[in-house]
């Protein structure tokens, strides 16, 4: 099932609803973008790499990125191929890059692209079909064990599959998988001897029958790609500009393919966050990501860190736990910075026993929802999958629906089928056929078809299959009402070639019903409330992270799961595993320093707030020239809000905060600018702005350090008039004073 997200093919726009209609030009797609993202949506050339923390707005920066080079004439929309690492993401995009009116930019996973390629070129690369593609490997992996005459119970099978994928993805051979691993470092299920002849063995058993897997796609297609040049310079010529989604979880094997695709170009956009990193196991690493600035000196680099999706109270919990972390990836950390309103602070809870956790948890959600937020909007998050069982009795028993993320497909199930072939019926026949009687628009034709199924106005009482059934018509009627919004004259026919797409793309409607899943199943998805539990030290960390890398990971994996939650944030855990049981547990190292009352020091914000903004061209500067960097996000001095209005910016506060302006000393200063103006015969403007006097007789700077950091001030006018507003500021006649005062001025600015 999928777990409920804001993140829609109807994307809303800050403050206000779905775009009615595509922007009118290209200057209209940079609306409503903050600095940061705007510096991402306007670097079209060369390489761009974008470091984005959770919640900064990514996928909304790189869509209008390609939507305004497209728009601009920059950008050939068939030119542009845009890669990411689940079919929902790349659905997403590009129901984005629909609405923003850059129709025919390609959108796809790695192996999504890599498949067509392969099938397109097979014939000629290799001759004849390309062979079948297998659905699920462990079928056929059991059945190499058993050729090796190795047994493989339920949980040994699921975990030799997935040390089959991360050599694959890592390039590994059968017989070089005992040592790869001891050079890794990782703990293999079993022997590595054994692990490496059934990995043989299934290779032998897909050749014979003529199939291939999924990370076969991404190695055929490299392997074609290096050894048949005309057909590499082929793709290449077709895609000329390339964006990669969620880099820091790209594998050495994607990395290759990548690199294939570019050729010699560098017309490469990277987005990602080291410190959401938590698919290594898989293969993936961040040195990519983390390594961009080595490989290409020229790029463009911009830190998004203003943090939309959670609030202050959410983002400082994250912020403190990632500054314990340690590492490489915990080098390049970003500092968040919320631009939400302030709201509760995360809760804290310990419990006897597991069943405890979960009545406690299941009584806080039913809490949440009579308040008002819907179920969609709430989930309880896990380590292991093996831990949501609890928490499924816990929500049945206190009448609250739930969904699991992972389980049956949302297009698989049957009633969903079932409408999807009412609703093409309908479609086909419009006006002839008698459900449609008195419907009028879109939405009202979707429940005439579907109320024929059982779906109603109101949900059935209590949950089990029937409740399931309804759900299902109910997200297929939520979307046709989201779609009317945003396409106001879309048909039944344009809804369904809507739905075909989404099923292709495995992109479902939001369900409504609490959702249950695992951290890694989280990843890219938000709620307004998370339940984080049986958060105890054997569990998070796992029992089986031992190396301080592996540690370093739990940690990212707790990370991803605060930054789910949009305002309300539970953290608990268990002291015992059954009632009555030896309360022998822990809670998490991880919470050390977050809560109160636990061991270490609490987390502080640094001072200045985080490192966001741009970087442009080498990493080393050339002789004679500064590296160009943005000053971090302008915060209000009062309630610590990132400010973006020019005005606001100077006097470094929101303009409704409260201000402590002096007034007489504001007036001193006007007529001291008005002299000056005269002076000079330049307005007075020039001299200072309004906005900047009014910072100063707010702040009423002491010393040349003070003025030089309030914005409208600089090097330049620091050197010229620091020492006449300064002795003004300490009660004292500008004169006699201001040269003396001046060359202080200029020696403490120089030194800056």
């Amino acid at each position: 099932m999928t777990a409920a997200t804001d993140a829609t093919l109807f994307p809303q726009v800050p403050g206000g609803s779905a775009y009615p209609a595509p922007p009118s030009g290209p200057d209209e797609v940079l609306d409503g973008l903050d600095p940061e993202q705007r510096e991402v949506a306007t670097a079209l050339h060369g390489p761009v790499c974008v470091l984005a923390g959770a919640g900064t707005g990514k996928t909304r920066a790189i869509t209008h990125r390609i939507a305004y080079g497209v728009r601009a004439g920059i950008l050939q929309p068939s030119s542009v191929l845009a890669v990411t690492f689940t079919a929902r993401a790349a659905g997403e995009m590009r129901g984005r890059l629909r609405q923003l009116g850059a129709t025919g930019v390609q959108a796809r996973t790695f192996h999504s692209a890599a498949l067509r390629q392969l099938q397109f070129f097979w014939p000629r690369a290799v001759g004849g079909e390309l062979p079948r593609l297998l659905d699920r490997k462990g079928p056929l992996v059991a059945e190499a064990a058993a050729r090796c005459r190795i047994r493989l119970d339920r949980n040994e099978l699921r975990d030799v599959t997935g040390e089959v994928e991360w050599s694959k993805v890592t390039q590994t051979v059968p017989a070089d998988y005992p040592a790869a691993v001891a050079k890794a470092g990782r703990e293999a299920p079993r022997d590595p001897a054994e692990i490496g002849q059934i990995y043989a063995a299934y290779e032998q058993l897909k050749r014979d029958r003529g199939t291939i897997d999924f990370e076969d796609v991404l190695l055929l297609t490299v392997g074609v790609l290096q050894d048949r040049h005309d057909i590499a310079e082929q793709v290449r010529a077709q895609y000329q500009h390339f964006v990669v989604d969620e880099y820091q979880d790209v594998s050495p094997l994607q990395q290759r393919l990548l690199e294939l695709w570019l050729g010699d170009r560098d017309s490469l956009c990277v987005v990602g966050d080291a410190s959401q990193t938590i698919y290594s196991f898989t293969g993936a690493t961040p040195d990519h990501l983390l390594d961009f600035r080595h490989r290409h000196p020229h790029a463009t680099v911009v830190k998004l860190v203003r943090d939309y999706r959670s609030t202050p109270q959410v983002v400082h919990l994250a912020n403190g736990l990632l500054s314990r972390a340690r590492g490489r990836a915990a080098e390049h950390r970003l500092e968040l910075v919320s631009q939400r309103e302030p709201d509760t602070e995360p809760v804290f809870t310990e419990y006897a026993d597991e069943p405890a956790e979960a009545e406690g948890t299941a009584r806080r959600i039913r809490d949440l929802i009579a308040a008002g937020v819907p179920a969609s909007g709430i989930a309880v998050l896990f380590r292991i999958n093996a831990q949501s069982e609890v928490y499924e009795q816990a929500l049945a028993d206190a009448g609250v629906p739930y969904q699991l993320r992972g389980a049956e497909r949302f297009f698989e199930r049957p009633e969903v089928r079932e409408a999807g072939v009412k609703l093409r019926g309908a479609a086909r026949f419009g006006g002839n056929d008698t459900l449609l009687d008195g419907a009028a628009g879109l939405p009202s034709e979707v429940r005439a078809v579907l109320s024929d199924m059982g779906w109603t106005d109101r949900p059935p009482a209590g949950s089990g299959a029937v409740r399931d059934r309804w759900e299902s018509l109910a997200a297929l009627v939520r979307l046709a009402e989201d779609f009317a919004r945003a396409r106001p004259t879309a048909t039944l026919a344009d809804l369904v070639t809507e739905l075909d797409e989404r099923a292709a793309a495995q992109h479902a409607p939001t369900v409504e019903g609490v959702t249950l899943a695992s951290l890694h199943a989280a990843k890219g998805l938000e709620w307004d409330a998370v339940f984080l539990v049986g958060l105890t030290e054997g569990m998070l960390p796992i029992h089986h992270a031992r190396t301080d890398e592996q540690i370093e990971e739990e940690r990212r994996l707790l990370y991803v799961g605060i930054t789910r939650a949009r305002r309300h944030l539970a953290l608990s855990w268990s002291l015992a595993r059954s009632p009555g049981g030896r309360p022998s547990r822990s809670a998490s190292r991880f919470l050390d320093g977050l809560r109160s009352g636990s061991g270490g020091s609490r987390y502080r914000a640094a001072p200045g707030g985080a490192t966001g903004g741009v970087e442009r061209g080498s990493a080393v500067a050339a002789p004679g020239r500064s590296r160009r960097t943005h000053r971090s996000p302008a915060r209000c001095r009062v309630c610590n809000r990132t400010l973006t209005d020019p005005g606001e910016m100077k006097l470094m506060r929101c303009e409704d905060c409260p201000s402590e302006l002096d007034e007489a000393l504001y007036e001193r200063l006007r007529d001291w600018r008005s002299g000056q103006a005269a002076a000079t015969r330049q307005p007075a403007y020039c001299v200072f702005t309004d906005k900047t006097l009014m910072a100063i007789a707010e702040v009423v700077p002491g010393s040349a350090e003070e003025l030089a950091v309030i914005p409208g001030v600089g090097r330049r006018k620091l050197d010229r008039f620091g020492a006449d507003v300064l002795a003004i500021c300490a009660g004292e006649e500008p004169g006699a004073g201001a040269a003396e005062g001046r060359g202080e001025g200029a020696e403490n600015s120089s030194e800056k």
